[in-house]
């Protein structure tokens, strides 16, 4: 074994419990093997200029970023776990594990790992126009993005969930894509990142049942109401993101039409009536493309129907967008929200806390924004006891 291997198996270890030993050591002599990508904690020290306060990007659930330059001019992004950060630590794991392997242009490129000591952090590549919520949900900032850059932004968006789907060494769901993970480089080319709840997905499965984890307005109602994950609920998670990018409104905080519960039920009731432009921002006015906004639309429906059966895969997705308007003939059906139509199905219901999103994490790579909202799985109905996340995920299962 070459040295830089095991410099990072030995950085990898601690994090996986020993139940998983064999499966692990495996998975991290595959990764060693491919990657060499130790950075020690001395340059990371002279790149953020000891950590300074002023180069302090935002702070998450894990801990505090820091923006640095290393000697070569490349700008970086220190995610730095806080000591005895619980949450963090099982966030950190996963991203080690996940990003050492995925290389794409829509997905954030995470450049090295670094321990030392207590400390132990990631290292990414900076980037420049923060994130997509910061520009698209304040007005001041908003104008810059012209449906030319919305149009662009939703492509990047699809085709980097299809690589994280179809494309990567396993199916990755994402599980919080919302507009705070999506950032913008300097060429307005969106990114996905945060993949501290990210889940490898079995291939010989429909879905998998789970914890809920999320952001509230991004989720799908199966996974919401009966914890059923699968690569379905990131095309949800997305139809939301091309509807709050074409609407300038969030879905999570929509108060625009009184008869409407969100932003997703507004646009399908618009649509049906024939009036789906009605949704559009202002601010597109002067650049949009009606037809091509329309079809846009439409296929954000599409990815937030209520069966999850119905949703296209994030394949057809691209295919769609790739179309010309008016050529699509799939009509969506009524869109899902938690507590909705998936009520019904259960005896008696699922209680539902309804919550909203706060203000997003200042960081260039903010974690998720503040948000207190239902938790549920399909596996059991025994009563659990719940502790909320101060820093802005579900509420998690004991």
């Amino acid at each position: 074994m070459t040295k830089p291997k095991n410099i990072l198996v030995n950085f990898l270890k601690p994090f996986f419990s020993s139940s998983n030993k064999g499966k692990n050591e495996e998975d991290l002599e595959k990764i060693a093997a491919q990657e060499q990508k130790q950075i020690p904690f001395e340059v990371l020290v002279s790149a953020t200029k000891h950590f300074h306060p002023e180069n302090k990007l935002g702070e998450g659930g894990f801990g505090p970023v820091f923006k640095g330059q290393l000697s070569d001019g490349r700008q970086i992004a220190v995610k730095k776990l806080s000591h005895g950060s619980r949450q963090g630590m099982k966030e950190f794991k996963t991203e080690a594990k996940l990003l050492a392997r995925v290389q794409h242009r829509n997905v954030v490129n995470l450049l090295g790992y670094c321990v030392h000591g207590v400390d132990k952090l990631l290292v990414y590549e900076y980037v420049a126009n923060e994130s997509l919520d910061k520009i698209l949900f304040k007005s001041a900032k908003r104008d810059v993005l012209s449906w030319k850059k919305r149009h662009d932004i939703i492509i990047g968006i699809a085709k980097g969930l299809l690589y994280l789907h179809e494309g990567s060494h396993n199916c990755i769901i994402h599980r919080d894509i919302k507009a705070s993970n999506i950032l913008l480089d300097d060429k307005w080319v969106p990114k996905i990142a945060d993949f501290g709840m990210a889940r490898l997905y079995p291939e010989d499965q429909t879905h998998v049942n789970t914890r809920v984890a999320g952001t509230n307005g991004y989720m799908a109602p199966e996974y919401v109401m009966y914890g059923n994950l699968s690569v379905k609920a990131d095309v949800f998670s997305f139809g939301v993101v091309v509807l709050e990018l074409i609407s300038g409104q969030k879905n999570s905080t929509f108060n625009r039409d009184p008869d409407s519960r969100s932003l997703i039920e507004w646009a399908y009731k618009l649509y049906k009536k024939g009036r789906s432009w009605e949704i559009m921002d202002p601010a597109l006015a002067q650049s949009a493309i009606p037809d091509e906004i329309a079809m846009y639309i439409q296929i954000g429906l599409l990815c937030t129907q209520s069966d999850p059966t119905l949703r296209p895969t994030m394949q057809q997705v691209v295919v769609m967008l790739s179309k010309s308007p008016g050529s699509l003939d799939k009509e969506p059906t009524r869109p899902g929200y938690p507590g909705s139509r998936l009520r019904s199905r259960r005896p008696g219901g699922m209680s539902h806390t309804a919550g909203t999103s706060g203000a997003s994490d200042p960081s260039t790579f903010s974690s998720s924004s503040s948000s207190n909202t239902v938790t549920a799985t399909a596996s059991s109905s025994t009563p659990t006891t719940r502790r909320s996340d101060p820093h802005g995920k579900r509420p998690v299962r004991d």
